[in-house]
């Protein structure tokens, strides 16, 4: 300090001098003159002195400072002293005992504030009281993790029962109820709270116990009378109800088990069962008497009609349902590989139904009778995943059952979400099942060995393998699935005799378009490749047929194509002129499809002289329309299409062909070919993304004489739009309807990309749009935005913005369904889309926002109003007023307009500037924001001139503008000034608005810009500001 106060420090003098700070005393002064001081009063100088000058200095401006600093620091000192003697009361410490060890006072202290259980419940407790229910749930368990007292616990558990109550968790309610009373079954408000549980959870005769307890335990209490009242009444009602169900439950059991009755007695009572396991009351007394037993009889029988009866029973029971869900899984899966494909998929629905209630089962605590009925979750997961495994390679399951266990596997095992870091389930596959998932991909259908399959057993093979593929999460996982992979083919690759050698080239045909990196290591090995060219030229059909396939597949890659090119074109053209065989032609003209098309869109890049192609589609497209030839033959035609739609010429022939379309769309309802007809509307509407290069590297590409790709002249703006309107002509909406609602692994997430690409390119054109809603596009596109590729969902939501836009919301998505379009919309709002994409968003949310309350409640629900400011300040004109006039409408909503009245933003003064842009529509927007606000918010008509000092040439730019919208708008603004506050209203008529506003007033037509302008002045009369033209004789005088 005494170091400070010898320091004079640099200052300015008045007259504008800068001089340097220096220590005192100088070498000139006397060594008493040690401290620095202010001089005398005017100069504001300092200088060298002694200690009593500056002590006499110092005093004058210290006294007061030193009094309040010395008051603050004692009543700190009084309160720590407070809580120190509280918190040795609080722990039993004596205050000799406390003061000598002062380390671990500070340590316990501090540990106090952190684990004292006590502390935490009282926090609780206020929070609960403030109904803060999430704030008071959090404090109450951190509470029990510390707390070591059973007593304690028991109220902890309690008290969080309430929360529960509150936050209608009833099942956790019951259960935190349940503890309290196992350490005190006399704590009344803990049954009371368990019954107020159970009798939410329907389990009327346990509420009517404990409530019955309460009332013995407090007989004068009122509210266990009411509550016992009213459980008295529910139970009488269920109970009335449980009989007739009852009844009706024992006489269809009488039907089923009389060996007299007709047998179309029998199903109508099958039937009758399957209505009554879908009510509640029905599902519960079918399983108090033993129903169970006779329905799993009941699919023992030889009527399908009485076995689909009696699996659709056991849905009804097992639908959320955990108990009910132990059934018998090898029973299940018998039913579910027998021939009959009806039944198979009611079994495979039944196990969906049963994995479903298992996966949620894992997810809450179990407690009561569940809990000794049920076994551990995750074991009879594992269980009924090992039946379906091993139903994979059994010759004793049907093809369609072996396609629904294939089905299931898809759906149940892979992670729902990349977030989820357990990938037991799919590791536990691999490591369990590869091998046999390996069979069924390896089977030749036409050899004697092996499972029977359908023709989508390969397909639905692929994508499962794709599915665990991409399910997993290190490199080490991935090296062990290609090894195991590797081991399977070469094992059946090195052993003697063609069988075997089929065997591995057909699994690598099913790698190569499931996995497809897999299948690119397996076929690189050792002879793979040449055996595959060798066997297409067999003599045997189906070894030709094996290698065909391989080697269409094995094209994918460009410089594999460019090797299959130069060996085995002239062995295709072959097979596909000399053979007799129309399965292996087709598979020949296919292969020759592919490497024609492995120039992509490039149009200078051919693989085959000119005119080669369109001689491949128009065979393509004979094949197609040729309803004699077998389902197989016509599918390969349109994966040979898919591949040559590349050629626009070929696009151009294909939409001309109206038969060619119309049966590709008939057979889109085929599983196998959704993928083939998905890729071949993207090429036909050019929707695929293509890159656009910088014209300078272009040159500059010409000029280094490399390749530069070339557009064809016919995949211009206008063939495109053509080709449209005649797709739609066509009917080519309601074929991706049918496709999107396909219930098949074939339907994969890149599936679903091409039908959203396809979707978004037919919207294009606004005279287009209410065609696509009519067929079912906008219902068709809501599953797509959740269920496809991430590309897939931007452009199923670009194309709903689309129709959202131009299209009446509640007539394109009626009833609740307008509601799911909300998030959809708003994903689009990042800076990962474009700034189109961004614009078409804001534009359909505002024509959502201007709809009703709700759907304003559900904009601000998925977290919009953020991202709809953070566009208000886009540098692109078009998106910053799209922005604006969202805010508008949304602005009705109470919650944004209290965002502008909360006070230390500058939203206010942004709506005041943009009215006073140049640019008409965000004017517009803007000036509309704040007529609104300023009407149902009047306390922010004060703070407006604060936002900018031009504010009143903006209103008066309002007023004068020839956008009749714009002036109305000013006048509405003017008009809610007024009204807010008379010294505004004097502020606007001391300005030129007045003289505005009379002219206005006087148009000989009463528009509401005239009206307007009248009450302005009428409020101005009122206060007195200005005068009745009567009373004044000049007019509207001040």
């Amino acid at each position: 300090f005494l170091s400070n106060a010898m320091l004079c420090e640099a200052y300015s003098d008045h007259w504008g001098g800068h001089h340097t700070g220096f220590h005192c005393p100088r070498l000139s002064d006397p060594p008493d003159l040690s401290f620095c001081c202010w001089l005398g009063e005017g100069l504001g100088l300092k200088q060298c002195c002694p200690h009593s000058q500056y002590h006499n200095s110092m005093n004058s401006s210290q006294t007061e400072t030193r009094t309040v600093v010395l008051l603050y620091g004692s009543l700190v000192l009084v309160l720590m002293l407070v809580d120190f003697l509280w918190f040795c009361r609080a722990r039993g410490l004596s205050l000799d005992d406390s003061l000598s060890d002062r380390d671990s006072i500070v340590s316990t202290i501090c540990k106090s504030l952190i684990q004292d259980p006590s502390a935490l419940k009282e926090e609780g407790n206020t929070l609960f009281n403030a109904g803060d229910m999430q704030g008071a749930l959090c404090f109450y368990t951190k509470a029990l993790k510390f707390s070591d007292s059973q007593a304690e616990s028991a109220v902890l558990h309690r008290n969080r029962s309430a929360c529960y109550l509150k936050l209608e968790d009833y099942t956790k309610a019951e259960a935190d109820a349940s503890k309290a009373l196992d350490v005190d079954p006399g704590d009344v408000k803990a049954r009371f709270r368990r019954a107020q549980a159970l009798q939410k959870l329907g389990r009327l005769n346990e509420a009517f116990l404990d409530a019955q307890r309460c009332a013995q335990m407090e007989p004068t209490n009122n509210t266990f009378k009411e509550m016992l009242r009213l459980l008295g009444a529910q139970s009488q009602k269920k109970s009335v109800q449980m009989s007739s169900t009852d009844a009706r439950v024992q006489q269809m059991f009488s039907l089923l088990l009389d060996p007299l009755a007709q047998p179309s007695d029998r199903q109508k009572a099958a039937q009758n069962l399957v209505v009554l396991s879908r009510e509640e009351a029905g599902a519960e007394q079918i399983f108090r008497n033993d129903g169970v037993k006779l329905i799993q009889s009941l699919l023992g029988s030889k009527q399908e009609e009485v076995v689909l009866s009696a699996l659709r029973t056991l849905v009804g029971l097992c639908t959320g349902h955990q108990s009910r869900v132990s059934l018998g899984h090898i029973c299940l899966c018998g039913v579910m590989g027998s021939g009959a494909s009806a039944v198979s998929l009611a079994a495979c629905h039944l196990l969906q139904v049963m994995f479903e209630a298992l996966t949620e089962g894992m997810k809450r605590e179990i407690r009561g009778k569940d809990e000794a009925i049920l076994p551990e979750p995750s074991r009879e997961l594992r269980s009924m995943l090992r039946h379906l495994v091993e139903m994979m390679p059994a010759s004793s399951v049907s093809g369609p059952g072996r396609d629904s266990a294939i089905n299931l596997l898809v759906k149940q095992v892979p992670r729902k979400s990349q977030r989820n870091p357990d990938n037991s389930l799919t590791l536990w596959v691999i490591d369990q099942g590869l091998k046999k998932i390996l069979e069924v991909a390896g089977t030749v259908p036409e050899m004697s060995e092996g499972p029977p399959l359908t023709d989508n057993s390969h397909m639905s093979c692929s994508v499962l393998l794709s599915k665990l593929y991409d399910d997993l999460k290190s490199d080490a996982e991935r090296e062990n699935f290609n090894k195991l992979c590797e081991e399977y083919v070469q094992r059946h690759f090195g052993r003697p005799g063609l069988e075997s050698k089929l065997r591995a080239i057909q699994t690598v045909s099913v790698l190569l378009q499931g996995p497809s990196d897999v299948g690119n290591r397996t076929l690189e090995m050792s002879g793979m490749m040449d055996a595959v060219i060798s066997l297409c030229a067999s003599e045997v059909v189906c070894h030709q047929q094996v290698a065909v396939e391989a080697l269409i597949h094995a094209a994918g890659k460009a410089k594999r194509a460019s090797f299959i090119t130069a060996n085995g074109v002239a062995l295709l053209k072959d097979l596909y002129k000399k053979s007799e065989n129309d399965q292996i032609r087709v598979r020949a003209l296919v292969g020759l499809c592919k490497l024609g098309s492995a120039g992509g869109t490039d149009f200078s890049m051919k693989q085959f002289a000119e005119g080669s192609t369109l001689k491949l589609a128009k065979q393509c497209r004979k094949w197609l329309c040729n309803e004699s030839l077998p389902p197989t033959s016509r599918r390969w035609a349109i994966e040979g299409l898919a591949y040559l739609t590349f050629d626009a010429d070929v696009k151009e022939d294909l939409v001309e062909d109206r038969n060619a379309l119309q049966a590709m769309f008939q057979l889109s309802e085929d599983k196998t070919v959704l993928f083939a007809v998905g890729s071949t509307l993207v090429n036909c509407t050019n929707s695929y993304d293509v890159d656009k290069p910088d014209p300078q590297m272009v040159e500059l590409a010409k000029y280094a004489k490399q390749h530069v790709p070339e557009e064809h002249p016919k995949d211009a703006h206008s063939f495109v739009e053509k080709r449209l309107m005649k797709l739609l002509e066509a009917g080519v909406v309601s074929a991706l309807v049918c496709m999107g609602k396909q219930e098949s692994p074939a339907l994969t997430e890149t599936c679903r990309e091409c039908i959203a690409r396809v979707f978004l390119a037919l919207v294009e054109r606004q005279e287009d749009r209410g065609t696509v809603v009519a067929q079912g596009g906008g219902k068709a596109l809501l599953p797509l935005v959740s269920e496809s590729t991430d590309v897939g969902k931007t452009k199923a939501a670009q194309a709903l913005a689309k129709i959202t836009i131009t299209s009446n919301p509640e007539i394109a998505f009626p009833g609740e369904r307008i509601y799911e379009v909300v998030r959809p919309l708003v994903s689009l709002l990042t800076l990962d889309c474009s700034l189109l994409q961004n614009f078409e968003s804001l534009m359909a949310l505002t024509n959502l926002a201007g709809i009703s309350e709700r759907l304003r409640q559900k904009i601000i629900k998925e977290k919009a109003v953020p991202k709809v400011e953070g566009y208000m300040f886009e540098e692109h004109e078009l998106v910053r007023a799209a922005a604006t006039e969202c805010m508008c409408n949304l602005v009705l909503s109470t919650e944004v307009q209290q965002l502008y009245v909360a006070t230390g933003n500058d939203r206010l003064k942004l709506l005041v500037l943009y009215s006073g842009e140049e640019d008409e529509r965000l004017r517009k927007a803007a000036a509309g924001t704040l007529a609104m606000l300023t009407a149902e918010q009047p306390e922010l008509c004060a703070r407006i001139p604060g936002t900018t000092s031009h504010w009143l040439e903006i209103l008066q730019a309002l007023l004068l503008s020839d956008s009749l919208e714009l002036r109305h708008r000013g006048v509405v603004v003017i008009l809610n000034l007024m009204q807010a506050e008379k010294s505004l209203a004097e502020t606007l008529m001391e300005s030129e608005a007045l003289e505005i506003l009379s002219v206005l007033a006087k148009s000989t037509e009463q528009s509401p810009i005239s009206r307007a302008a009248q009450h302005c002045l009428d409020k101005a009369i009122e206060y007195g500001i200005i005068k009745k033209p009567e009373e004044g004789g000049e007019g509207n005088e001040p």
